[in-house]
C-alpha cells in the first residue's frame, strides 16, 4: 500500500526543487533556459489532458481531418506554431510536433535517408552529437555513419576540409550541428560541395535555435541548407521538445506524413501551445536576446580568460553562441583539475554547469544579465572553481536580485 504521505513528499520535493533551480543558484548549463511565465502557464492548461489523432483525406472526406472530436482549438493554436516557427526560421513549411531534438532529427533523417544510406556527421570526439555516431541511430536504421572532422579551433569546421570530405566519402546527407557549439559553419560552400554531389544538408540548431531566432550566429535556410530542425529549450527559451522546417515543399512532403504512428503519435499539445508562445515572444524579443547572450559569452570567456581559467578558442574570439569551453588539458595542467571536479566545486557555491566543461549565458540572459555583469559572475568562477572559496551566500545574494524574466 502507498504511503499516506507520499503525495506530501512528493510535494516537498516539487517544491524544493524549484526554490533551489528557481531561486538559489545560477544557471550556467548550456542545455537550459527558462520559459515565461505565460508559456508556463499554457503547459498547465487543460490542453496537458488531451490528445488529437489527424489523419490524411479518407475517400468521401473533404480534406484533412481528426479522428478526434474538440479539437478545433488545439488544431488552431498547432496551425499558429508551425506559422511562427516558419516565419523566424526562414522557411515555409514547419512542423512543432517532435517531442525532443532527438526525434526532429529522426522526423527528418527517418523518411529521407533509406536503408545503406550514408550521413556525414562531425564526430562526438570533435563536439558531435553522440546520437549521430555509428552505434546509435545508424545502427537502428541500417546507415552507414561517417565522420566530418572538425579540427579547427573550439572544433569549428573550414570550408576547404569540409568540402574535401564531402567529395571523398560522397553522403546521402551532410548533417552539420554540435553539442559543443561555439561558431557558425562556412554553410553557403558545404552547401555547395554537398548539393554538387545530390547530398542533402540538414542543420542540427537543437544548441544555437534561439539565436538563429534571434538573426544571430546564421540563417541556415537561407545559406543553403534543405532543413533545419532542433530542441526547442537550449538557447531557444522554450519548453522541452523540437521543431523542423523546411523551405522545400518536396521535403516536407515526405517528412511530415512519416510522422505520426512512425516517429511518434502524440505530439502534447499543451507543449506546443508553450512553444507557439515563445516563438512569438522571439519575434519581439529575439534579436536583442540573442545579442545580448553571444556579447555575454564573450565578455564571460575575456574575464575569464584574464583570471586564468584556461578557455579555447581565444584566437576566434572564444565564442559566438552562447557556450563557452574550458580546455580540459589545460585545466588539468594548470589547476590539476577535470572539468568534472570544477563543475562540482561551482555546484557547491550555487553557479551550475555541465560536467563537460562547457558554461553557458543562455539562462542568466533571460534574468537580465548583461556584459557588464560578466566580470562579477567571472570572479565567482574563479574563486568558488581553482580557489575554492566558499562564495554561494555571496552568490545567492546576487540571485535574488533577480526576481524576473527578461525578453518576455
Amino acid at each position: 500500500m502507498p504511503s499516506d504521505r507520499s503525495g506530501a513528499e512528493l510535494a516537498r520535493l516539487v517544491r524544493a526543487h524549484d526554490r533551489w533551480r528557481g531561486r538559489g543558484v545560477f544557471n550556467l548549463l548550456a542545455s537550459e533556459n527558462a520559459i515565461s511565465p505565460a508559456a508556463r502557464r499554457f503547459l498547465s492548461s487543460d490542453l496537458a489532458g488531451r490528445y488529437t489523432l489527424p489523419h490524411a483525406p479518407r475517400p468521401g472526406e473533404p480534406g484533412t481531418d481528426n479522428d478526434y472530436g474538440g479539437t478545433r482549438f488545439t488544431d488552431q493554436i498547432e496551425r499558429m506554431a508551425n506559422d511562427a516557427a516558419a516565419r523566424l526560421f526562414h522557411g515555409r513549411f514547419a512542423t512543432t510536433r517532435p517531442l525532443s531534438g532527438h526525434l526532429a532529427a529522426m522526423s527528418a533523417l527517418v523518411p529521407l535517408l533509406p536503408r545503406g544510406g550514408r550521413l556525414l556527421a562531425i564526430p562526438p570526439e570533435d563536439g558531435g552529437y553522440d546520437g549521430y555516431a555509428p552505434g546509435y541511430l545508424p545502427a537502428m536504421f541500417g546507415w552507414e555513419g561517417r565522420p566530418l572532422p572538425a579540427k579547427g579551433p573550439g572544433a569549428s569546421l573550414t570550408a576547404e576540409a569540409a568540402a574535401e570530405e564531402i567529395r571523398r566519402e560522397r553522403p546521402s546527407i551532410v548533417l552539420l550541428g554540435q553539442s559543443r557549439f561555439l561558431f557558425p559553419y562556412p554553410l553557403k560552400e558545404i552547401a555547395e560541395a554537398a548539393h554538387a554531389q545530390d547530398a542533402l544538408v540538414l542543420y542540427d540548431a537543437s544548441h544555437v535555435l534561439g539565436l538563429l531566432a534571434g538573426g544571430e550566429f546564421q540563417d541556415p535556410l537561407r545559406e543553403g541548407a534543405d532543413v533545419v530542425y532542433g530542441s526547442t529549450h537550449k538557447s531557444l527559451p522554450g519548453p522541452q521538445g523540437g521543431l523542423l522546417v523546411t523551405d522545400r515543399e518536396d521535403l516536407f512532403q515526405q517528412i511530415d506524413p512519416a510522422l505520426t504512428w512512425r516517429v511518434f503519435d502524440n505530439a502534447h499539445w499543451n507543449r506546443i501551445a508553450a512553444l507557439g508562445q515563445t516563438l512569438l515572444e522571439m519575434e519581439r524579443h529575439g534579436p536583442e536576446y540573442a545579442r545580448t547572450v553571444v556579447a555575454n559569452s564573450q565578455a564571460l570567456a575575456t574575464e575569464l580568460d584574464r583570471r586564468g581559467l584556461p578557455i579555447v578558442a581565444k584566437e576566434l574570439g572564444f565564442s559566438r553562441s552562447h557556450q563557452v569551453h574550458v580546455d580540459p588539458d589545460r585545466l588539468l595542467s594548470d589547476h590539476g583539475l577535470r572539468p568534472s571536479e570544477l563543475s562540482y566545486r561551482w555546484e557547491r557555491q550555487r553557479l551550475l554547469t555541465d560536467r563537460i566543461g562547457r558554461i553557458g549565458t543562455a539562462e542568466v540572459t533571460r534574468l537580465g544579465l548583461k556584459p557588464s555583469d560578466m566580470p562579477r559572475m567571472a570572479e565567482f568562477l574563479d574563486r568558488a572553481g581553482p580557489k575554492r572559496e566558499r562564495v554561494g551566500a555571496e552568490v545567492l545574494a546576487w540571485r535574488r536580485s533577480y526576481r524576473s524574466l527578461a525578453f518576455t
